[in-house]
């Protein structure tokens, strides 16, 4: 399967929950589910990839251990493939405070926040991606500048009213008490694990491919 995820006018919006620590900012996100990540196999891909993108284009690529905690519901299971899924998908970038064992920031993110996430948010599709290592992109002339290190990427699909109504995107219609307590349930437990100078958030469309 392949997913594409870009930051398009659908999701203009949903830019008060932009956030940006490098610049240019990403805007574009390629996932592939591949038998290996050895250069030889990936070659073909990341040719087609840079093609796609654009003369200037920075491109950088992860190995990724996938974990999908919420099952898909809908609209996302109806969609067809090649079809923008409904709503949008937030994807963030996560880097763990200085300082923070790797342990500590997985166990912070992976074991203690995420129920966290799928009760306070209106989520209907959750992916969290542990970053393994960074792949080499290749078809540059030159290497592409490295990112801050990641060591995390989240997509988390929302409903499009979330894009402008906080109550909708915390899971809170129309009440104001919740509202703030899944607010304050939800930073409590991300500052536990999240450096919040160096977090990217990108609100992007989303589309999947058999």
């Amino acid at each position: 399967m392949v997913q594409v995820n870009v930051a398009d006018d659908a999701v203009a919006p949903a830019e008060a929950l932009r956030m940006v620590h490098q610049t240019p900012a990403p805007d574009a996100f390629v996932s592939l589910w591949l038998p290996t990540a050895h250069l030889a196999t990936r070659d073909p891909v990341d040719l087609a990839i840079r093609a796609a993108s654009g003369d200037g284009a920075h491109i950088a690529a992860y190995l990724v251990a996938e974990s999908c905690p919420l099952t898909p519901t809908e609209p996302d299971r109806t969609v067809p493939p090649g079809t923008r899924t409904p709503g949008f998908a937030q994807i963030a970038l996560l880097r763990r405070p200085a300082g923070q064992m790797r342990d500590d920031f997985l166990a912070a993110w992976l074991d203690l926040h995420t129920q966290v996430a799928i009760e306070t948010q209106s989520t209907f599709s959750y992916t969290q991606n542990v970053a393994v290592r960074p792949l080499v992109a290749t078809g540059a002339a030159t290497p592409d500048p490295p990112l801050d290190p990641i060591d995390g990427i989240v997509e988390e699909c929302f409903p499009a009213a979330a894009m402008t109504d906080p109550h909708v995107f915390f899971d809170a219609f129309g009440d104001d008490e919740r509202l703030a307590a899944h607010t304050s349930r939800m930073v409590a437990s991300t500052s536990k694990f999240l450096d919040y100078d160096r977090l990217d958030v990108i609100p992007t469309s989303r589309y999947r491919f058999s």
